[in-house]
């Protein structure tokens, strides 16, 4: 079985954050593949002042980590950092509901997605004045 640990470190966060990311319903999940060869799967949960006053934020990152504990064995990818971001309705979403917002972004994510044909390549890809 994968190994998960918590990510704890500001730059853990932020290099998932230079990731790919879904966002759906009650949550955003990034996910950045370390590449190091290590299969250990890192989580992290983060809830900004956007989302409510304390309580209410520890109530959503509660219930993120309790989705994650559940999905992320079975969709996580080793050698991958996931950070599972709560939004607004994170709270108050139906339990069923936010463990099925959890699982799309998991599986999204695990899908390598060819890059979008209109999407602009390197530095000189904006156009000339």
């Amino acid at each position: 079985m994968t190994r998960i640990e918590r990510l704890t470190s500001r730059p853990q966060f932020l290099a998932a954050a230079k990731g790919m990311s879904e966002a759906r319903g009650g949550v955003v999940v990034q996910r950045r593949d370390r590449g190091d060869g290590d299969p250990l799967i890192g989580v992290g949960f983060t809830a900004t002042r956007k989302v409510g006053g304390a309580v209410i934020r520890n109530r959503a990152k509660r219930r993120l980590r309790e989705a994650a504990r559940l999905l992320i064995p079975e969709l996580g990818r080793p050698g991958s950092d996931y950070v599972l971001i709560a939004r607004m309705g994170t709270v108050d979403r139906a339990w069923p509901r936010l463990l099925d917002d959890v699982k799309w972004a998991l599986t999204r994510l695990a899908t390598p997605r060819p890059p979008r044909p209109d999407a602009p390549v390197g530095p000189s890809a904006s156009p000339a004045p």
